[in-house]
């Protein structure tokens, strides 16, 4: 009996292992970015932007606005690390406040907003930490 659940185990491990290895160098890279993502949202994110991304009312954006993300991509980086003040425009409704500086380091910046642009019912790939650097180098 104990051999059969033996052989029935070692064969599972063997289709996990083979399923694990199908995927692409691309979705490996994006899946730990992804999941890195969601802690490092928890934790600098989480806390004002809620836990689907909803926002807070009239005071704090919602980041379940895939058009606003894709169109203002290269300015995420920035805008999460630097902060953000201004009058902003999500899904037609006007936010004017100020967000707060973030001191990230790039891979934790690209890890986060991996997860954002890609949460929420936002599907927009991986940022990479070498696209965070390009992007916080050009940071007006």
């Amino acid at each position: 009996m104990k051999l059969k659940h033996f052989i029935v185990i070692v064969f599972l491990l063997v289709i996990v292992g083979a399923i694990a290895s199908c995927q692409s160098d691309e979705q490996l890279e994006f899946n730990r970015y992804y999941s890195a993502g969601r802690v490092v949202y928890q934790s600098h994110c989480q806390n004002c932007h809620g836990a689907q991304g909803e926002g807070l009312q009239g005071l704090i954006p919602p980041l379940t606005d895939s058009a606003y993300l894709k169109i203002n991509k290269n300015i995420l980086a920035c805008s999460v690390n630097n902060g953000l003040k201004g009058k902003i425009i999500i899904k037609g409704r006007e936010f004017d406040g100020t967000m707060p500086s973030n001191d990230l380091a790039p891979i934790n910046l690209a890890m986060a907003l991996t997860y954002v642009t890609n949460s929420f019912g936002n599907k927009l790939g991986v940022i990479t930490s070498g696209q965070v650097e390009k992007d916080l180098s050009a940071c007006k």
